[in-house]
């Protein structure tokens, strides 16, 4: 690991961008105990180059989850800058089902991990919610979504539903159709999910 204030030199960081990347597709194929040594294969480098950057799985789980949280909290901002706040809401919550599958094995693995400090997970948890009660808010105040609607509720939904439909997606190739189904509850009268 590089030292604090340090920048890595720009093979190094290649290196470590190739071995996030090789990590984020096979934690999504194989979840969280995919093999180091293929993550190291897949991104061309050492396995004493991976242990370089992340000495322990837990480093590297991390990075991953971290990665995509920062993902949607980027996301619900740009969504939140502009466009209907209901289509945005939905735009957003249907990337927190894409990632949910993944994040949930990752958050598991690192809790499992954990040395009794678990406040990056929870502080992660905290971060997401805040993103999206912030598209929330816009949606409830435009009139497209209840008003006794919570983040909370969305959020536990969302990751329910993508654990329930992880792996069969449905027939017309829409992968997020029972978030889809689920989200008209929350739609005020008369609106229909984007």
């Amino acid at each position: 690991m590089p030292e604090a204030g340090r920048p890595l030199r720009a093979d190094a960081r290649r290196n470590r961008e190739m071995i996030i990347a090789a990590a984020e597709d096979l934690f999504f194929r194989d979840g969280a105990n995919a093999s180091l040594e293929e993550i190291a294969r897949r991104a061309g480098v050492g396995s004493a180059t991976l242990h370089r950057h992340f000495p322990t799985r837990k480093n590297l789980l991390e990075t991953v989850y971290l990665d995509h949280v920062k993902e949607l909290c980027d996301a619900a901002a740009s969504l939140a800058a502009g466009g209907e706040p209901g289509e945005a809401l939905i735009a957003w919550l249907r990337l927190v089902g894409a990632r949910a599958t993944v994040n949930n094995g990752l958050a598991v693995a690192m809790a499992a991990e954990d040395d009794g400090a678990c406040g990056s997970i929870q502080s992660c948890h905290a971060m997401v919610a805040a993103a999206g009660t912030s598209l929330l808010k816009r949606a409830i105040d435009s009139g497209t979504v209840r008003r006794d609607v919570d983040i909370r509720d969305l959020l536990a939904l969302v990751n329910a539903l993508a654990r329930a439909d992880s792996g069969h997606g449905s027939a017309s190739g829409d992968d997020n159709r029972l978030l889809m189904l689920a989200l008209t509850g929350i739609m005020a009268a008369g609106e229909t999910p984007g």
